[in-house]
């Protein structure tokens, strides 16, 4: 596993030769050994499509592409840290969530729409994030940020889970996920998301949920 934790808000990344990590700009707290840190102008493993989703999505948070032999220690802005290691599902997580991950997983772009129909369009819209959302596909390891800690929620098939939008950091797992609404459209009126909307995630997975609604 080449991410350990070294505290809450801080991670060690171990860097090998012929391998590749992907950062967040500005994560790079502290190296040992020959490591290069090379700006990635093609939005990581996805490619150019990938980078061109990201601008699309207003997502285009820049990426440095980590090589060499040594390790690194990752953090940014005193976020906590969540590791989530993938076995070969989709993790989707917003992209300035992202702190790093490994170059065994594709990257990619997701309309939210296609996952919520209208409702994950309005989505968007209400919560202020992106219409679309970044995915990170195949077997590796991510580090993400969030706000106050992170909880794992299981989803199963019997047990849907509703999140406050603002407080979802991410989810992985055969999982559908639509908005719904707690209160009448009048009702809602002036109240912005809080409690006014639910994100409501079904299936069998997982959903990585915030302890605070503050946006990175």
């Amino acid at each position: 596993m080449p991410f350990s934790e070294i505290n809450s808000k801080m991670i060690e990344a171990t860097v090998r030769p012929g391998q590749r990590l992907f950062s967040q700009r500005g994560a790079m707290l502290a190296y040992k050994g020959e490591v290069s840190f090379t700006p990635n102008l093609q939005g990581g493993q996805g490619g150019v499509m990938s980078m061109i989703g990201r601008r699309v999505a207003n997502e285009d948070t820049p990426l440095m592409t980590v090589e060499g032999s040594g390790t690194v220690l990752f953090g940014h802005g005193g976020h906590h840290v969540q590791i989530i290691n993938l076995t070969g599902d989709t993790l989707y997580v917003e992209a300035d969530r992202l702190l790093a991950f490994e170059g065994t997983l594709q990257q990619g772009t997701m309309f939210m729409g296609s996952q919520g129909g209208v409702m994950g369009m309005v989505r968007g819209q209400i919560s202020g994030q992106g219409l679309f959302t970044t995915t990170l596909k195949g077997h590796g390891s991510v580090a993400v940020m969030a706000h106050g800690g992170v909880f794992e929620v299981p989803v199963t098939p019997q047990r849907p889970v509703h999140v406050d939008p603002q407080a979802y950091v991410a989810h992985h797992g055969d999982v559908r996920n639509k908005l719904s609404t707690a209160l009448g459209w009048r009702d809602m009126v002036g109240r912005g998301s809080g409690e006014a909307f639910q994100l409501e995630l079904s299936g069998n997975g997982v959903v990585y949920v915030q302890a605070s609604e503050e946006k990175l």
